[in-house]
């Protein structure tokens, strides 16, 4: 049975831990086994050690996984959580298939105006920064991962490829 990693700020909700058994459910039911980061039973003794451990704990998952499907939806601006996106580059880079989800598909420069209060004609953010601009719904070093609205699409499209 193939593996797949759960990425994304799910981690931080306050029922996180039940909201990724029902994403690993919905992985049992089409034929998968998920692998979310809270599986990990990390404990340490300060803040930096049991960082450290999650952050190994959860590569050690990425590299014991098949895939990866990583909500990329914006979080708290308008780029998705760092760590996800961290996580995305090392399995690709560890050669994993890596597919993403987003429900704000419009693309990366309207979000960004939108969501940090900019002029819809301004180019650049409030640090004079150029506003990246090429039609991409993401980064252009990984926009092209993110295929689908949710994950449940995202999982159909693993099934419908099998």
């Amino acid at each position: 049975m193939k593996k797949i990693y759960l990425a994304g700020p799910e981690v931080f909700l306050e029922n996180g831990k039940e909201y990724g058994e029902m994403l690993k459910q919905k992985c049992q039911a089409a034929g998968f086994e998920g692998l979310f980061p809270l599986d990990n039973e990390v404990q340490g003794g300060s803040r930096e050690e049991l960082a450290g451990k999650i952050r190994e704990g959860n590569i050690q998952l990425i590299k014991s996984c098949d895939i990866i499907i990583a909500n990329l939806s914006p979080f708290r601006g308008p780029e998705p959580d760092s760590g996800t996106v961290w996580e995305v580059g090392f399995a690709q880079g560890l050669g994993k298939m890596v597919i993403g989800y987003c429900g704000d598909r419009r693309d990366l420069k309207s979000k960004t105006q939108e969501i940090l209060g900019l002029n819809r004609s301004s180019h650049r953010d409030e640090q004079n920064l150029e506003i990246e601009d090429f039609g991409l719904t993401h980064n252009l070093m990984y926009a092209e991962i993110v295929q689908s609205r949710t994950f449940d699409e995202c999982l159909r499209s693993l099934c419908s490829s099998r």
